[in-house]
């Protein structure tokens, strides 16, 4: 890890515990839902969450499809049990396959989009039943990279860990006491047979964080990280994500309403 990506882990968890907090109040809720894969991210949201507003006041839900590697339900398990949250099990195949049958030709990555996006829908309708907001697992370096779903796994009330790069959600995972077995697994979407993100993105997170920072928070050019000792070709392939995913990041743009104020309403259950 880069040394300037280090937390003090103790301040963090009680900045995004306040964070969380603030959320909920500012919207009139009290309770959170999330999506629980069995992975890192939203591992480390569940403990955050958990800590922040009581487990009793979490509601997880795992969300196989018919092809999910079953020790992805076993780990959601496992941190579900471990953390003390209310959770559900709720099958997705019979939402993914009616889209998938209307088209022949859909490959794996129109597939997994379905799949995101099927399991968005359920997020929000737990919470309109809960009375809850949807708490994002998504964090920095797939927010940079556009190496998520829009309104799939990118659809939340709001974004717990956005703001942590990879190499921080699993120092700060770390230091929660999240599961050995989820902290040493290989990062996956699980969206496909033998899927893995760093399989897919054809670069390694730890290389993929650095240089991110060096590139967002440094602001230094592709020549001067070159310089630093990381291969050219990999510094170009991350910058053309970022450069071909940042309408990702925007939101929907609209005209201007003329002559009134544009109100944010914050219904976040519409």
């Amino acid at each position: 890890m880069i040394p300037s990506l280090q937390l003090d882990c103790p301040r963090e968890c009680d900045r995004i515990g306040d964070f969380i907090r603030r959320q909920l109040d500012g919207a009139g809720f009290r309770r959170l839902v999330l999506g629980m894969s069995g992975g890192l991210d939203s591992a480390l949201v569940g403990a955050l969450a958990a800590r922040a507003i009581g487990p009793e006041n979490v509601h997880a839900i795992v969300m196989p499809y018919r092809t999910s590697n079953p020790e992805s339900l076993a780990h959601a398990r496992l941190v579900n049990e471990w953390l003390g949250l209310s959770w559900e099990c709720f099958d997705i195949s019979p939402m993914v396959d009616a889209v998938v049958a209307s088209d022949a030709s859909m490959d794996d990555r129109r597939k997994g989009n379905v799949m995101a996006r099927c399991r968005m829908v359920v997020w929000f309708d737990r919470a309109a039943k809960l009375g809850a907001l949807v708490a994002g697992t998504s964090n920095r370096t797939e927010s940079l990279l556009g190496y998520f779903t829009v309104f799939g796994d990118g659809g939340c009330s709001f974004k717990t860990i956005a703001h942590l790069y990879k190499c921080q959600v699993r120092e700060l995972a770390g230091h929660l006491g999240v599961p050995d077995a989820i902290l040493r697994k290989a990062p996956s979407a699980d969206l496909w047979d033998g899927q893995t993100d760093e399989g897919e993105l054809g670069f390694g997170y730890d290389e993929a964080d650095a240089i991110l920072y060096l590139l967002t928070e440094r602001g230094l050019d592709e020549a001067s990280v070159v310089a630093q000792g990381y291969a050219p070709e990999v510094v170009q392939a991350i910058q053309r994500r970022m450069r071909l995913n940042a309408f990702k990041l925007c939101q929907p743009p609209a005209l201007p309403v003329e002559g009134r104020a544009d109100l944010c309403r914050g219904d976040n259950n519409a």
